[in-house]
């Protein structure tokens, strides 16, 4: 910003990696307190409005929490920075948010697909239940329910990595659902036959998956995000005829 010294501005970056680097040399996980902000001041030989300002950079990347009253603890490391900073480019521009799109869908497959080995024998047969139910749900509120439709369609995905127990694929996997929901509004509706497309593709994906059948499994994966990619397609033919 323009009223911020340079000099300024270095100190609070070197503040911010020294909380990192604390964090780092303690080894201290998610949950665990970080030490009181006069004891931060004295082991970093920063000032006070130095600490705060860091702290607040750390809060808003989820590398600390701050609970008022309470003290500063370790953050729960989340990638919401990723999906805002995802989201924001997203909807900047048309022509940025088609490719974001493109890309978002490209990742997810490939987390689906490149485990479809593990995920389709680690599921137990009450996740593979659990997806069916999520599937019924799906089909029960329909697309036009809103909210319905789309918190079973998440659920779906989170639990079919979730036997991986890879937390940071469960992570990437859902900030890139996440952003996908947010920036894909701005392709045009989603009609009755995606809706039937979308269900009937997450029902093979699970009938596949208790089957034991890996073929069968990745064909149900690529049925699933082929309307998706062909929804973007259109979207960008469309803006081209418009330009």
């Amino acid at each position: 910003m323009s009223g911020t010294r340079p000099g300024r501005t270095l100190l609070r970056q070197e503040v911010v990696e020294g909380i990192k680097r604390y964090i780092l040399d303690e080894r201290l996980r998610p949950g665990d307190p970080l030490p009181t902000e006069p004891a931060l001041c004295e082991a970093l030989g920063a000032s006070r409005s130095s600490v705060r300002e860091a702290v607040k950079i750390l809060d808003a990347l989820d590398i600390v929490e701050v609970r008022h009253g309470h003290g500063t603890y370790v953050g729960r490391l989340s990638l919401s920075a990723l999906v805002e900073s995802l989201t924001f480019r997203g909807l900047l521009s048309p022509d940025d948010d088609f490719q974001v799109m493109a890309d978002l869908v490209d990742v997810r497959e490939l987390f689906e697909r490149g485990m479809a080995d593990r995920i389709v024998s680690s599921l137990s047969a009450e996740q593979l239940d659990t997806l069916e139910g999520l599937v019924e749900t799906m089909r029960a509120t329909g697309v036009g329910d809103g909210h319905g439709f789309v918190a079973a369609d998440r659920a779906f995905h989170a639990l079919l990595v979730a036997p991986l127990g890879n937390e940071l694929i469960g992570q990437l996997s859902m900030a890139f659902w996440d952003v996908y929901t947010i920036v894909a509004p701005h392709l045009d509706g989603f009609t009755h036959a995606d809706e039937t497309e979308t269900i009937t593709a997450h029902q093979n994906i699970v009938d596949a998956a208790r089957a034991g059948d890996i073929s069968a499994f990745l064909k149900a994966l690529g049925e699933h995000y082929a309307p998706v990619r062909r929804r973007i397609a259109e979207a960008r033919a469309r803006g081209a005829d418009q330009v």
